[in-house]
C-alpha cells in the first residue's frame, strides 16, 4: 500500500517516527511535508496536498498530523473522495476503515503521544472496508451527497 503522510509544525514531531513505522511494515511512504518545522506554516496547505495525492491515486490512504488534528481533518474534507477522520483510539482508527471507508486519518500531537500513534496507524493501515451492504449503502449515500455540493 502506498501512504501519504503530511503535516504542519504542530505534528511535526510525530511524523518521522510515523513514516519509520509505515516503512517497517513494508508500505511504501509519499512524504508531502513538512520537511522542516516552521512555526508559521499552515495547516490547510498540508491538506491539500495529501488530499490531492488521494484524488490523483498517488496514494492509497494517507496520515495527517497536526495539533489537534480537528483542523487538518476539516480541512482535509473539503476535497472530494476524502474521507478523513481524528482518530485517538484504536477503536476508531480501524473501525472508521471497516465502516466507512475512511482513507486518511487525522492525528492530534499535541493530544496523543508517540506510543499511541504508532498503536494507531497500525489499525488503520491493518483494517479494510469490510463492504457489507449497510455500509456500501451509506458510502454511496456520502458520495451522492458530495457529488450534490
Amino acid at each position: 500500500m502506498k501512504i501519504a503522510i503530511a503535516c504542519d509544525h504542530g505534528g511535526f514531531a510525530l511524523k518521522q517516527p510515523i513514516m519509520d513505522l509505515i516503512k517497517q511494515q513494508s508500505h511504501a511512504v509519499l512524504d508531502l511535508g513538512a520537511h522542516q518545522y516552521d512555526a508559521a506554516d499552515d495547516y490547510p496547505d498540508f491538506a491539500r496536498y495529501l488530499g490531492q495525492a488521494i484524488q490523483h491515486g498517488q496514494a492509497d490512504r494517507g496520515i495527517l498530523l497536526c495539533g489537534s488534528g480537528i483542523g487538518a481533518c476539516v480541512a482535509a474534507n473539503k476535497l472530494t473522495g476524502v474521507r478523513a477522520g481524528v482518530c485517538h483510539d484504536v477503536y476508531s482508527a480501524h473501525q472508521g476503515v471497516e465502516h466507512d471507508d475512511m482513507n486518511v486519518i487525522c492525528l492530534g500531537a499535541r493530544v496523543i503521544g508517540e506510543a499511541l500513534a504508532v498503536d494507531l496507524v497500525t489499525a488503520f493501515i491493518n483494517a479494510k472496508f469490510t463492504g457489507e451492504d449497510r455500509h456500501a449503502r451509506r458510502l454511496e449515500k456520502i458520495k451522492a451527497m458530495e457529488a450534490a455540493g
